[in-house]
């Protein structure tokens, strides 16, 4: 038995992750866990830079802007992958982010293309 799910609700669920992972990042970085060797600032810009990039398109529903941003989440899945096997002091908070990066991957890619969908011939 195949359930199919709206395109709206893999939208939606992209949204949170993305908002679940600019949270996160956003408290890592100034709150939870601040840098003592760079500024927070020049952190925060390499961090959430990248993810406010397609985010007009992306909360519009563009289809584009959500492709983008499914690659882009695969720099925090890996940034996250790479934060757990290093520092075992923020070990959850890193798995966390790849928690929320896969989720906007999975969202947005969905969204984009929902499973079970056939291709178009042109």
């Amino acid at each position: 038995m195949i359930i199919k799910i709206n395109a709206t609700y893999y939208y939606w669920l992209a949204i949170a992750a993305f908002l679940g992972l600019f949270g996160l990042l956003m408290l890592w970085n100034t709150v939870l866990v601040p840098s003592t060797r760079f500024p927070v600032v020049f952190l925060l810009l390499l961090n959430i830079t990248p993810l406010l990039i397609p985010l007009r398109g992306m909360l519009n529903g563009n289809k584009k802007s959500c492709s983008w941003m499914a690659y882009i989440s695969l720099f925090y899945i890996l940034h996250g992958a790479v934060e757990c096997y290093a520092n075992a002091n923020e070990r959850g908070l890193a798995a966390l982010e790849v928690f929320l990066g896969l989720l906007l991957f999975f969202g947005t890619a969905f969204y984009v293309r929902p499973p079970g969908q056939k291709k178009a011939h042109t």
